[in-house]
């Protein structure tokens, strides 16, 4: 089992920046990949960035050029680096962990990030 907690989640105004951590703990040699999702008020949740052991990264279009994810080898800490925040990046944002390689098997709380126009 993995355990996964977010922080760092906050109101800033547009432009303006704020870093998500994600503590890992429990079985964390067991996960492959890690990443941030996010869901929005009444839409779908969406993958923002993820990262593999190794360190290669990919992230969704919307936040390309913004946002920069980053982890240690262990996988027991991922960040997300949120810079030239708009208001359409208010969301809950998740952080997720996979240790199967067939898709995210565990998943955190959440936290809200909310960007104010």
């Amino acid at each position: 089992q993995v355990q996964l907690v977010e922080s760092g989640g906050g109101l800033v105004q547009a432009g303006g920046s704020l870093r998500l951590s994600c503590a890992a703990s429990g079985s964390i040699f067991s996960i492959n990949v890690m990443g941030w999702y996010r869901q929005a008020p009444g839409k779908q949740r969406e993958l923002v960035a993820r990262i593999t052991r190794g360190g290669v990264t990919n992230y969704v279009d919307a936040v390309k050029g913004r946002f920069t994810i980053s982890g240690d080898n262990a996988m027991s800490t991922v960040y997300l680096q949120m810079n030239s925040l708009k208001p359409e990046d208010t969301a809950v944002y998740y952080c997720a962990a996979d240790a199967t390689l067939d898709g995210m098997d565990y998943w955190g709380k959440g936290t809200l990030v909310t960007v104010s126009s």
